[in-house]
């Protein structure tokens, strides 16, 4: 039998990934990550499997029991009949019971939130990987882009071998 090979789009495990917030890797120092499913509609997910989102200025939200992605834009999705839509609206993330209380508990302490880092298919359903992340203050920044530059550098001469 012959293995079915993984493309460049997909990621390890037969995920696809849809898109990706690079900004929050940047922005934050990553704490724990979470899987979560969303509410969508048929129209929306449509649209992200045509790689029509975007993470960028979103942010993930508690309110009550629940949880919710806030901000992201997904585009309208051209063959969808319905007049009124809102591409920005929240959409309800779905977690255990214990993760939604271990991310409201640290999100209610001071210094912690809550940010998408990707969106990705697995098994055909929309799914979200969000983070409890700490924000980064200015030295830090400059770390990371040292780390990312002294990488490539190395990178760099491994390839030249």
């Amino acid at each position: 039998m012959a293995k079915k090979e993984k493309t460049a789009e997909q990621g390890q495990g037969g995920h696809k990934l849809i898109a990706s917030n690079k900004r929050a890797r940047f922005d934050y120092h990553i704490v724990e990550s979470f899987e979560a499913g969303m509410v969508l509609t048929g129209a929306e997910i449509k649209s992200i499997r045509q790689g029509g989102i975007s993470l960028a200025q979103s942010f993930v939200s508690t309110q009550g029991e629940e949880v919710f992605l806030v901000g992201a834009h997904i585009e309208p999705y051209a063959f969808n009949s319905a007049k009124e839509y809102d591409p920005t609206r929240r959409r309800k993330l779905l977690l255990h019971r214990a993760e939604i209380d271990k991310i409201s508990s640290r999100i209610a302490t001071k210094g912690y939130t809550c940010v998408p880092l990707s969106i990705y298919l697995k098994g055909g359903r929309a799914k979200l990987e969000i983070a409890l992340a700490k924000g980064k203050n200015a030295p830090d920044k400059r770390d990371s882009i040292k780390e990312r530059d002294t990488r490539r550098e190395i990178d760099r001469a491994m390839k030249r071998r």
